[in-house]
């Protein structure tokens, strides 16, 4: 298992560049950073990657409790669905269903118990992330939330 060290680099890092990195080693052409607003306690997009332009700006802010990320920063851990296109819970919001992404994992950036953002990537077939690779973006999230 790669560890969190060896991914991050052990320095800080652009948004952009932390999400390149993430991406690229969970193989994943999608990924997103959201980051809690302490003026309107919602998600605001800070980084992406991959995201079709007409999905842009429906994921600009999300609240807590509505769709993958949503749901991750309220229930305070990570959501997955092996297929967003055939999912049929409502936990998939119509924008997300969009992006023709399947395997897709969101997971919120904790910091002293505090949900800081939710990190998430996506895969355009049908996956399962395993709990190695949950707990990684876990590490990487807690990480990217103290900054």
């Amino acid at each position: 298992m790669t560890s969190i060290t060896e991914l991050m680099d052990q320095t800080p890092l652009p948004w952009d560049e932390v999400l390149t990195r993430v991406t690229k080693h969970f193989d994943c052409p999608v990924g997103t950073v959201h980051m809690i607003d302490s003026s309107d306690g919602m998600l605001h997009l800070r980084a992406q990657l991959g995201l079709p332009p007409f999905v842009l700006d429906k994921v600009q802010i999300i609240p807590v409790g509505k769709g993958m990320a949503g749901i991750a920063a309220e229930r305070k851990e990570p959501v997955q669905m092996c297929n967003l296109q055939t999912d049929a819970s409502g936990v998939a919001q119509p924008t997300a269903k969009m992006t023709k992404m399947e395997g897709s994992l969101a997971a919120p950036m904790m910091v002293d118990g505090e949900v800081r953002g939710v990190l998430g990537v996506a895969k355009p077939s049908a996956y399962d992330f395993s709990s190695e690779q949950t707990e990684l973006l876990l590490a990487v999230g807690a990480l990217l939330g103290k900054s």
